[in-house]
């Protein structure tokens, strides 16, 4: 009997740690199978989805190597669910047939105004970007970056600037006619039309919605009131600080009203955007585009100063 009880406490003591560290996965695992963001916490949860595939795949092999055969069944089937979720990010889709023009699009988080505006003004001639989304920008970045020769290239401008993280631009080597896309914001989110030429139009609109650790209620609204269904306006283009990876149900519900991710288009899906300054994880920034324009190129760049990785899309429409 003595024997017996020695051997049950450490057998019923790694059952436990099991079952103590599958949590967080079936936290995840139900929260993005039903499709419910929550609150602050259990959207840190959604954001690190693709991690909890290898997480789960790694907990269900301890609990099978340990003969815990229901305990590594159920983490390895939450695993298979989770990785059904996110293997289309790393599989180019086929895009539209298209013969219009082309547009190159790059958005950028400044980070309060530190961003290096040299460098940003470098990756916008590099790259030949023609529309550039800038968030958390402030007046002094404002300057800096007409100091360095911003607006010689991008002539055209949407200026919101603001203290904080709540100024927001549109810059563009096209007329731009600003509208308002997305309603009330603290960041503005603006929006403006550009004339491509040749009846070429297209509605960019400059993303930041609220960050949810401040108010994720409000983020949500934010977030869901980007657009409305493509085919209910023109063609758009959504780009910048989305405060949300893939695996948020608000973003979902964006993308399923007519938008398409640029980087899981191209299969880059998985390319982290923050927190840049030290090692990025998670994908917050994006390009949505409509679903009617083919993504040609995406490319994730690094700019000196700022906690996030600026995106870069091109695009080319109908």
């Amino acid at each position: 009997m003595v024997i017996n009880e020695r051997v049950r406490k450490p057998s019923r003591l790694v059952t436990g740690l099991l079952l103590v560290f599958g949590v967080p996965l079936l936290v995840i695992t139900a929260l993005r199978a039903i499709g419910f963001d929550g609150g602050w916490y259990t959207l840190v949860l959604l954001a690190l989805t693709p991690y909890a595939v290898v997480y789960g795949a790694l907990l269900g092999g301890v609990a099978l190597v340990l003969r815990r055969w229901w305990t590594g069944g159920i983490a390895l089937a939450m695993a298979v669910l989770l990785a059904v979720f996110v293997a289309p990010r790393v599989m180019p889709d086929a895009q539209p047939a298209v013969a219009g023009k082309s547009l190159r699009v790059m958005s950028a988080n400044l980070y309060l105004g530190h961003a290096d505006a040299g460098a940003v003004v470098r990756l916008v001639r590099e790259n030949r970007v023609d529309v550039l989304n800038l968030v958390e920008l402030t007046p002094a970045e404002v300057s800096a970056l007409d100091a360095a020769g911003l607006f010689a290239q991008l002539p055209y401008r949407v200026v919101h600037a603001a203290p904080g993280a709540d100024g927001s631009a549109i810059v563009s080597r096209f007329p731009l006619t600003e509208e308002n896309y997305t309603g009330d914001s603290a960041a503005k989110q603006p929006g403006a039309e550009a004339d491509l030429g040749g009846g070429a139009v297209v509605e960019i609109v400059a993303v930041h919605p609220q960050s949810p650790d401040t108010d994720s209620g409000e983020w949500v609204r934010q977030t869901r009131d980007l657009s409305r269904a493509a085919g209910e306006h023109g063609l758009r283009i959504l780009a910048g600080d989305f405060n949300a990876t893939l695996d948020h149900s608000a973003l979902q519900t964006v993308l399923s009203r007519g938008y398409h991710d640029a980087a899981d288009e191209l299969g880059d899906g998985l390319q982290p955007t923050w927190p840049a300054d030290a090692l990025p994880l998670v994908t917050l920034d994006h390009v949505l585009v409509d679903k009617r324009a083919a993504v040609r190129d995406y490319r994730v760049l690094d700019v000196p100063g700022t906690d996030h990785r600026a995106v870069y899309a091109e695009v080319q429409l109908p």
